[in-house]
């Protein structure tokens, strides 16, 4: 058993303006994780055994973004507003089931680490 039973991971990267490609930061997703914090909190989800909400730097699906990935299932999402993170905690961390209108394909293997 893991220590956390879920585990999500918000892409918080910021980009320099004019970059080449887009980042979540530009997306709105630092405010998607601290309503995913409080929201986790909230429901008393959150610590050992239960739910773990972290920031992460850029996660390479920058163009599907803004994106988060909930572990150890490897689940990725998309979101645009707290309705749709609200969905993704109620749904996914508290159900146990996939947020199939937000979740992202699965990435094809690039063979680089």
């Amino acid at each position: 058993m893991s220590y956390y039973q879920h585990h999500i991971f918000f892409c918080l990267n910021q980009r320099e303006a004019g970059a080449s490609r887009p980042c979540c930061a530009a997306s709105g997703a630092e405010a998607a994780f601290e309503h995913c914090k409080q929201a986790v909190k909230k429901l008393d989800l959150a610590g050992a055994g239960k739910v773990r909400v972290n920031r992460a730097g850029c996660l390479d699906r920058c163009e599907e973004g803004p994106v988060c990935v909930v572990y150890p299932e490897g689940v990725w999402y998309t979101y645009v507003d707290q309705e749709d993170i609200d969905d993704i905690v109620s749904t996914h961390l508290v159900g146990g089931r996939i947020v199939e209108r937000l979740r992202l394909p699965d990435a094809e293997p690039s063979g680089s680490v």
